[in-house]
């Protein structure tokens, strides 16, 4: 019963591809564009003429093989039928411009010869001759031969575009899963935002000045596309924080502070998946923003993990929560360290209004060394007009 079923399954696979061949058979190969490039006008013309009385009408000529090439590229021909000794240039080297041009390359090429020399023609079919044939051609060979490959070319084409729809499928169906992806972060990033920050922009701030930090340290496009997003998970962490801290118009109590402290921690959980240390290491703040964002292999996820986790880390050593000090600091957390405080010097919070923008570069400038990295300081500032222009796009409007 098993090898019936075999059986019938590879009937009914090898029923389906014959049908696809006989219908792509069935079309009408008779339209095809086939170019004949030949030094004597005689064997052009009888070519045609053969041609002709198969029922084929599109067909394009020249007896000067320096223009093959050109009228290829202008025409694009299903088919090229091609002598191989020829002045100028001879055939077999416009069949290996053909076969190394990637728009040409999949034409298929029969090669007219005089020639009876077997080397000739093994070196021919080595080149990419799709046939050959030999001359004086005799029409019904010619016709035989040139239906049978348009009517694989037919088959190829439509096996070709079939690929391509399905990439363009595949590239439009991870676009858009893309963008929905990012919808999300930017909604958890801005519901964490919107804790202290009724416009939510600070978020998107800071991501924009840590791509635009990045792009002067040189990052990729690939990487540039992945810490704006990340770098606007900082604070997600906020989530975790009670209101009565969070909003406080003044100066933190030491056990506000430290509360404050764990946004890092709950940033770093909210990013990770769900585990049974969750109960224990919830009671870490540095632990949980980055845990909110564990959800897998998200390039950006795992970046924003990081940057929750260390961007209030400081270059000598003295922020929180790890103490890290100098490149023991993700690139990543250094990068936000600077986008992060610089929007919060120039920005207007519930604790503080917007400092004057000179004096928010004062400011950051006497961090260098201390607080930033001094190579990303210089980056921030090396871009000062861009952070600037950034800082005017975004501006809270509330």
């Amino acid at each position: 019963m098993l090898t019936a079923v075999k059986l019938n399954s590879r009937a009914d696979s090898w029923t389906s591809e014959s049908s696809m061949v006989r219908s792509l058979s069935e079309r009408d190969i008779k339209q095809s564009c086939i170019l004949i490039v030949d030094d004597e006008p005689l064997n052009i013309e009888v070519v045609r003429r053969y041609l002709e009385i198969g029922g084929y009408r599109n067909l394009i000529s020249t007896d000067h093989a320096g223009q093959a090439l050109p009228l290829m590229g202008l025409n694009r021909p299903d088919l090229v039928l091609l002598d191989i000794h020829m002045p100028e240039i001879n055939g077999l080297q416009i069949l290996a411009a053909i076969r190394s041009d990637e728009s040409l390359c999949r034409t298929p090429v029969i090669i007219l010869t005089g020639s009876s020399d077997p080397d000739t023609k093994l070196i021919a079919l080595q080149a990419g001759a799709t046939d050959l044939l030999p001359k004086p051609v005799h029409s019904e060979e010619l016709l035989a031969r040139l239906g049978n490959v348009l009517k694989v070319k037919a088959y190829q084409d439509r096996l070709y575009r079939h690929s391509e729809e399905l990439e363009e499928a595949v590239r439009r169906r991870t676009s858009e899963l893309e963008a929905s992806r990012l919808d999300v972060i930017h909604c958890l990033a801005r519901a964490a935002e919107f804790r202290d920050d009724d416009t939510g922009q600070h978020v998107i701030r800071v991501g924009r000045y840590a791509r635009v930090i990045a792009e002067r340290l040189g990052f990729s496009q690939r990487e540039l596309d992945i810490i704006e997003p990340a770098a606007q998970l900082h604070d997600v962490g906020k989530i975790g924080i009670a209101d009565a801290i969070l909003l406080k118009p003044g100066k933190l109590t030491p056990e506000e502070f430290e509360m404050m402290q764990k946004h890092c921690g709950f940033g770093k959980k909210i990013a990770e998946p769900v585990s049974d240390r969750d109960a224990v290491l919830l009671r870490n703040h540095t632990d949980i923003g980055a845990r909110i964002m564990n959800t897998g292999s998200s390039p950006i996820l795992e970046m924003a993990r990081r940057i929750a986790l260390t961007h209030h880390e400081r270059w000598d050593g003295t922020g929180y929560p790890l103490g890290l000090a100098g490149e023991d600091i993700p690139l990543e957390g250094r990068i936000t360290a600077v986008a992060d405080v610089f929007d919060a010097l120039s920005s207007k919070r519930p604790y503080k209004p917007a400092f004057p923008l000179q004096k928010c570069f004062a400011i950051m400038a006497e961090g260098r060394g201390t607080q930033f990295d001094p190579e990303i300081l210089d980056a921030f500032f090396d871009r000062r007009d861009d952070i600037i222009q950034v800082q005017i796009n975004s501006a809270d409007t509330n």
